[in-house]
């Protein structure tokens, strides 16, 4: 059983150790896909993990939600990996590769097309920055860039039950430091494979 350190203050060794082959190659070829950036970071305090929150927009179905850095593959990407680099890129300033980021592997592939009744195949792909890039600058598509301890995201005080305002339902999340900022949906999702992978209980 792994210590607790280990499950909650993750390296990069142990993320590399419980986490899978990234895909390169869609197993559904005549789904539509998009992959997206687990980023992960050593501090202080512990292994911290970055979000971005999406901004404010009536076309958006995923409108003010949080998420990972990502978005739809398209022709020029040669791998997933490639688009959740070029999306992290465009999105927040951030390139993976010139900043050294190490590959680390990647969560299980989840239906991201839940919210508009589509199918669509989103891969994570999971990268481990040792230096913090001085400046991240968000695009219009992105409100906040923020960095949250990976224990306090398995932090059972943090759990709410979240109310979508399109249409009320209530689905599990976590509630971040600030009120309008609630990690839940498919990103959700890939924590709890995340966490299960750690071997360590969470919301889902």
């Amino acid at each position: 059983m792994p210590l607790a350190a280990d499950v909650l203050r993750p390296g990069s060794d142990r993320l590399r150790q419980v986490l899978g082959p990234a895909p390169s190659e869609p197993s559904q070829p005549d789904v539509p896909s998009a992959s997206v950036a687990a980023i992960f970071r050593p501090t202080d305090a512990g292994t911290e993990l970055l979000f971005i929150q999406r901004a404010t927009r009536q076309s958006d179905p995923w409108s003010g939600q949080m998420a990972f850095p990502g978005g739809r593959t398209e022709e020029v990407d040669a791998t997933f990996a490639a688009t959740a680099e070029r999306e992290t890129h465009e999105e927040i300033g951030l390139d993976l590769k010139q900043a050294g980021a190490k590959e680390l592997g990647a969560l299980s592939p989840l239906d991201g097309g839940r919210a508009v009744n589509k199918l669509t195949l989103v891969t994570a792909h999971a990268y481990w920055l040792d230096k913090t890039p001085t400046s991240i600058t968000p695009n219009e598509e992105v409100a906040d860039v923020v960095w949250v301890p990976v224990d306090e995201l398995a932090n059972p005080s943090r759990y709410i039950d979240y109310v979508y305002p399109g249409n009320g339902m209530t689905f599990p999340g976590v509630q971040l430091d600030r009120s309008d900022q609630v990690v839940w949906g498919l990103t959700l999702r890939f924590l709890g494979d995340l966490f299960q992978r750690l071997e360590h209980p969470f919301i889902v």
